[in-house]
């Protein structure tokens, strides 16, 4: 799993708001874009993005809003890349840019 989106860096903060889930029908697998969360209604900036074939222990849990159409093997390398201390990888990852369509 790769997540991102904390504003400090350190995977523990958020924006100052939080909003509610909209929990719908999709599993949570490979190439899921999902909301992370500390519980229910605590959506905010962090966000998550599935490696593995399958996790249900997160379906009906987390606001899936997205598939990774193109890039999976980005996703994978980006997903095996070496971390350390709080689980941050040793090299920064950035995305750079994005395609978001309807």
């Amino acid at each position: 799993m790769i997540q991102g989106g904390c504003p400090q860096g350190t995977g523990t903060g958020g924006p100052g708001y939080e909003f509610e889930d909209e929990i719908n029908e999709h599993k949570i697998v490979r190439g899921t874009l999902a909301m992370a969360n500390a519980g229910p209604n605590t959506n905010g900036s962090q966000f998550f993005i599935v490696t593995a074939d399958a996790t249900p222990w997160l379906d009906g849990k987390h606001t899936a809003f997205g598939q990774v159409q193109s890039g999976e093997d980005v996703v994978q390398r980006i997903g095996t890349t070496q971390t350390g201390p709080g689980d941050r990888p040793v090299t920064p990852i950035e995305i750079r840019s994005i395609k978001i369509e309807g």
